[in-house]
């Protein structure tokens, strides 16, 4: 499937802006080095990476969503329904931690299918679907937990997948990494990454073309639920406990670095690379504010600052481009000329 002139543009403006980010990146970076004389060490690099796994990896799986022209608000709630599931099979159900891992995994997919079934066969606004099971999640976390029972205690070699190290680095470090890389090929190598950028430009011109728009939707649904559960086993991991909050907001954290990436709310547009730097900006602001001893409220205002000039420099010139390119279509009328 070859690129339009107008995908063609589109990805060398996107690569324009990843350079920027990537200066942004940079530039955090120096000044919380220059302030905190513990950021630049290789300790606090690992735990920069060791706390925005979890949060990057609903990202990646958040990037071919946005980039279909849909949206996944219940991620975060997903995520803290398989902490509970997880915890609950371990403790009350007897299972072993790779099974429970494993039922955990598969209750995620089931959960993405859910989403998937109501986008693509009833054919219902993704923003609208989601938002029910955002509430719907959360909801069956908070009544397996009844609100207050929260799942401790667990083994060691367990816990080891989110506090200690394998090879030198972080363990989750290993999974994000891989994934990671899989999600790139999927996205920047395979025919489904062409589609989901076809179904992002027009969803009606991508099944007059003859793609399978329901069945690659689907697939990014699914694929969604299935890594937002094992982002629930590594946050279980990390903290050493499985309560029915967990993961909120995780949503909205992950939707702002895959905009904050490049990614186009309008769909058809960005790049895995792209939604990297996002999770790279935001994991080092949060952590830099710490060490600058500024308040955590700083936190959200800068990202937002953040999102908000990504926006502007991503939407507008989309909107104006688009704008343009009706006026071409649809010339106005010459006024008539004066008599002589």
């Amino acid at each position: 499937m070859s690129q339009t002139p107008s995908q063609s543009g589109s990805s060398k403006g996107a690569l324009r802006h990843e350079w920027v980010l990537l200066m942004v990146v940079a530039l955090e970076w120096l000044y919380f080095n220059s302030v905190g004389p513990r950021f630049g060490t290789l300790e606090n690099s690992f735990d920069i990476l060791r706390h925005s796994v979890e949060i990057g990896l609903l990202a990646l799986v958040m990037t071919p969503i946005i980039i279909s022209g849909g949206i996944d608000l219940s991620l975060g709630s997903l995520l803290g329904l398989c902490a509970v599931v997880f915890g609950k099979l371990w403790r009350d159900g007897g299972f072993s931690p790779a099974a429970a891992a494993t039922c955990t995994l598969a209750l995620g997919a089931v959960a993405g299918g859910l989403n998937a079934s109501l986008i693509t066969w009833l054919r219902l606004p993704p923003l609208i679907v989601t938002l029910g099971t955002y509430s719907l999640f959360r909801g069956l976390a908070e009544a397996i937990t009844h609100g207050a029972d929260t799942f401790t205690n667990f083994p060691d070699a367990f816990l080891a997948l989110g506090q200690e190290r394998f090879l030198g680095v972080p363990t989750q470090a290993h999974l994000f990494i891989l994934v990671a890389g899989v999600m790139w090929l999927l996205l920047h190598r395979t025919t489904l990454g062409r589609t989901v950028r076809a179904i992002g430009f027009s969803p009606e011109g991508a099944r007059h073309a003859g793609l399978p728009v329901g069945r690659r939707l689907a697939s990014v649904y699914v694929l969604a639920g299935l890594i937002a559960a094992l982002a629930a086993i590594i946050y279980t991991a990390r903290l050493g406990q499985a309560r029915a909050d967990a993961g909120t907001g995780y949503e909205l954290f992950a939707i702002t670095a895959v905009v904050l990436g490049g990614t186009s709310i309008f769909g058809g547009i960005g790049t895995l690379h792209g939604t990297l730097l996002g999770i790279a900006a935001i994991a080092i602001l949060n952590n830099g504010l710490v060490h600058a001893r500024l308040p955590r409220e700083a936190a959200g205002v800068l990202t937002g600052a953040l999102l908000l000039l990504a926006l502007s420099g991503t939407v507008i010139p989309q909107l104006w481009n688009a704008r343009r390119a009706r006026r071409r279509r649809h010339p106005a009328p010459a006024s008539p000329s004066s008599p002589p």
